[in-house]
């Protein structure tokens, strides 16, 4: 099975670099260091904190492998390509009828944030968005029901 790609920004490129060092440099010995202590207590058969443990170590090598993976596939974002229309690295005002305008930035869905107006490209909004231009409208499907959103500016 082929490895997606991985679209990412500059910075999202920069804190999974970050993110990978960290993990192993820094967690993989934190818990290395908790699942020898944990086995110095004695019989680990009914050890909760030997188990706590290596249910960690699980997740940080799982976590390593996923970020490996995603940096090996990754494909940059040209966030400073100038468009009319709505591609991954746009930054597009958006309006749904009666709310304020709001902002968000359409990247890849590895540092897709909403709360900080990072959007997927994957996501029912950011699939609507993509190749519309300013002045067009987009339906979405969401919990809500079909939400109607009018394209302001796309940078």
């Amino acid at each position: 099975m082929a490895e997606q790609p991985t679209f990412l920004t500059k910075e999202g490129l920069k804190n999974l670099e970050q993110e990978l060092h960290h993990l192993q440099t820094v967690r993989r010995y934190e818990v290395a260091e908790r699942l020898h202590a944990a086995m110095e207590e004695g019989d680990i058969d009914e050890n909760a904190e030997y188990d706590d443990a290596k249910n960690e170590q699980a997740f940080v090598e799982g976590r390593i492998l996923t970020v490996e993976m995603m940096l090996r596939n990754a494909t940059l974002i040209d966030d400073k390509a100038a468009s009319d229309e709505v591609a991954l690295g746009a930054k597009i005002t958006i309006i749904e009828d009666g709310n304020p305008p709001e902002l968000y930035h359409l990247v890849g869905a590895a540092e897709a944030d909403p709360t900080k107006g990072k959007i997927s490209n994957e996501s029912p909004l950011g699939k609507a968005l993509l190749g519309r231009r300013m002045g067009d409208a987009v339906q979405v499907h969401a919990p809500a029901g079909l939400l109607t959103f009018h394209i302001m500016a796309v940078e």
